[in-house]
């Protein structure tokens, strides 16, 4: 079966079975109940395995200070993916002008101005600026669960404009923050293929902008400061993400003056689970009715 025939078929067959919720946005769905309940599982048992870590939880809204995106260089390397709120600040001669234009079909976004925030494209981002100083021993450990934005609309189902990240995020001395992110990756894996699916992880890049992008992306693999943990669903010959694994090294340390001790930066890494594309692999590998799921899949979820 060619990719594009999984694509049109598997949206089919989510949509009728009430899984997804169609709009007329491409990568802009709602969910159904069972969708939800599937997504909220999963979540659950990971909060469940990492119950002992002692991770603080945290939770911030969609939208971030655009100072922090300027501040992070987000629109130096991802500009592609980068979403910004604006809004009408006009007077009412605009204001009749904007409702005017709508009425026959023109465009009117040159009317807004842009807010003092953006959309969040990491869920890991808010957090960095609360590092800032010296750190505790041992360094510290987050958990979030947050919504976040990137420009990529598409028909497939699992590239999504909006959607969520279970996130941890590890600050430290290097070493420790290592053994963490690969303590992470192995029990990500056996999480994972342990539901089922067929789960292997690979050294990956995230999509810098430009001819520098590649640069910057090879050398990222160079490194190997990222890996993903892969599961066929639109097709096995280009798996789908459904974790990432990134070792920031002092990038964000250097940026906020987060430090290990007084003469060293300290190191950064996170990992998130893309809670939509595992609901997608789960329902992909196992059916579109979880009742008829593998009772060893169940079990783990409907505990």
């Amino acid at each position: 079966m060619t990719a594009i025939n999984d694509v049109d078929n598997f949206n089919k067959g989510l949509v009728s079975h009430q899984l997804i919720i169609p709009t007329d946005v491409n990568g802009c769905y709602g969910r159904g109940a069972v969708f939800e309940d599937i997504l909220h599982r999963f979540d659950a048992l990971v909060t469940h395995i990492a119950s002992a870590d002692g991770a603080e939880k945290m939770t911030f809204p969609p939208i971030l200070p655009r100072s922090l995106i300027e501040k992070l260089g987000y629109m130096d390397n991802f500009p592609q993916l980068a979403g910004s709120v604006h809004s009408f600040a006009g007077n009412e001669r605009q204001a009749h002008e904007l409702s005017e234009r709508l009425r026959q079909g023109q465009r009117w976004e040159d009317l807004l101005e842009p807010t003092e925030v953006m959309l969040t494209p990491a869920a890991c981002y808010p957090v960095y600026p609360l590092f800032s100083g010296l750190l505790p021993a041992g360094g510290r450990l987050v958990t979030l669960h947050s919504w976040v934005y990137r420009h990529e609309p598409s028909i497939e189902a699992t590239r999504l404009q909006s959607f969520r990240i279970r996130e941890y995020v590890r600050v430290g001395a290097p070493d420790v923050v290592i053994e963490w992110r690969d303590m992470w990756l192995a029990r990500g894996l056996k999480l994972l293929q342990g539901l089922g699916l067929p789960a292997q992880s690979d050294v990956a890049s995230d999509p810098f902008f430009g001819r520098i992008g590649k640069m910057m992306a090879a050398d990222q693999t160079e490194q190997r400061l990222k890996f993903e943990i892969l599961t066929p669903v639109i097709s096995t010959e280009k798996p789908t993400a459904v974790c990432s694994f990134n070792w920031h090294q002092d990038h964000f340390s250097s940026k906020f003056g987060i430090r290990q001790s007084e003469q060293a930066l300290a190191h950064t890494a996170c990992l998130g689970f893309g809670l939509e594309r595992v609901t997608l692999a789960l329902i992909k590998t196992h059916g579109f009715e979880p009742k008829q799921w593998p009772d060893a899949v169940r079990e783990q979820l409907w505990q």
